[in-house]
């Protein structure tokens, strides 16, 4: 996301947006994400817009960030009108269960009363297996939630310390069994390949442990190095080995392979499912080119074309909207060519492809030649859709590169 306002688009104190935005909002899927940015302890790989008690010191507090969180949407009641109903609410951070469950039940009251929720509205939490028990699931899923993701990232134990994970190797596989005895029919495990030390043997324990949990999702991605994080200084310090992308390639045919052969099938490049239910409504709203209000410290919102981003400390987060004045930090207005980019790179990573007829002249010719180089599958081009193969997917992002002008 751009950090900067693009000439003559402030974003305005009131939070208000232009009309074309608003134009067939609720036509449109329409989802809540709410950001929170608290966290136990700072694990080294991540650089999200998390916190720890010490780093917040007494400038902010789980308490003034709810009393934010009412305000902000508040105003997005008020700045859309007529909102419609959320059809799904995601509810990420930092660390969402360290609010408890009823710490989760206020959030989710907060945005029934600002939007409602759609009778048949998914529900997500996230959560750290090492911050819930019987009783918190027992209690989120009577709040309303319908969906868990868990962050499990490894089985191995030495996997999670390089990652500075806090939960032991059997707590995410435990605390999923937990959900699913309190009534969660969906429940995601995440997992993160290509740590350095993992082995191969690893990741196939892993795997196995994912799926002698149940889960009906599993979401995989390969270690990223973000600069500015703990385990980027250690790698660039010597101290441990840059990921290999050969080893990342080799890595992700196992996850599929493996998740593939036990009925969970790809639908988004690093996310696998048991069926159509099972997927993520709230991620497909975003690669769909959905509508979403996205209410927290640091949290991004699109709607219409226009897409906006919250101040990220909680502390000035709160008091912005204590004055009655919008958290947005800025924002931008997407223009055709902005519009057509995102649809090419974000719609190509799914299951269903990209129609070929979104493509432009140029796009259409290297979509046939990425078929011939068996990038994309021949026979879903044929029949009109730019369908990656498993070659397609691990160079996804090269392949966009291409098709766009």
């Amino acid at each position: 996301m751009p950090s900067t306002l693009p000439p003559g688009d402030p974003a305005p104190p009131n939070g208000a947006l232009p009309t074309p935005a608003l134009a067939g909002l609720g036509n449109r899927p329409f989802g809540v994400y709410v950001h929170v940015p608290f966290c136990a302890t700072r694990c080294g790989y991540c650089d999200f817009n998390t916190y720890t008690p010490g780093e917040l010191g007494s400038s902010a507090s789980p308490q003034s960030w709810m009393e934010g969180l009412r305000r902000e949407l508040d105003l997005a009641a008020r700045v859309l009108g007529a909102p419609p109903a959320a059809d799904t609410v995601f509810v990420g951070g930092g660390t969402p269960s360290l609010l408890g469950a009823d710490g989760l039940a206020a959030v989710l009251d907060a945005v029934r009363s600002a939007f409602g929720l759609a009778p048949d509205a998914e529900v997500t939490t996230e959560a750290n297996p090492e911050s819930t028990s019987p009783e918190f699931f027992a209690g989120i899923r009577d709040a309303g939630y319908t969906r868990v993701s868990l962050g499990m990232q490894s089985a191995a134990r030495h996997v999670l310390a390089v990652l500075d994970r806090k939960h032991t190797p059997g707590r995410a596989a435990a605390a999923a069994r937990e959900a699913a005895a309190a009534g969660f029919e969906h429940l995601n495990l995440d997992l993160i390949y290509g740590t350095p030390g993992e082995t191969e043997d690893d990741l196939r324990a892993s795997l196995d442990a994912v799926l002698a949990a149940g889960v009906d999702h599993v979401s995989a991605y390969s270690l990223i190095l973000e600069e500015g994080t703990a385990l980027a200084r250690r790698v660039h310090r010597g101290e441990l080995p840059a990921p290999d992308d050969d080893v990342l390639a080799d890595r992700y045919e196992l996850v599929d392979d493996t998740l593939t052969a036990a009925g969970l099938g790809w639908y988004e490049v690093s996310n696998w499912a048991a069926s159509t239910a099972a997927r993520c409504r709230h991620n497909l709203g975003y690669w769909l080119g959905g509508d979403w209000w996205g209410a927290g410290p640091g949290a991004h919102s699109h709607v219409g074309g226009v897409r906006w981003w919250n101040v990220k400390h909680p502390a000035r987060y709160a008091a912005l909207l204590a004055e009655g004045t919008s958290p947005a930090a800025g924002r931008e207005v997407l223009g055709d060519v902005e519009r057509y980019e995102e649809r090419v790179l974000l719609e190509l990573r799914l299951a269903e492809g990209l129609p070929l007829a979104a493509l432009a002249e140029e796009g259409v010719a290297e979509a046939g030649q990425a078929a011939r180089d068996g990038l994309l599958d021949p026979d879903a081009l044929a029949a009109g859709r730019c369908v990656l193969t498993r070659p397609g997917r691990l160079l996804a992002d090269a392949l966009v590169r291409r098709l766009l002008p």
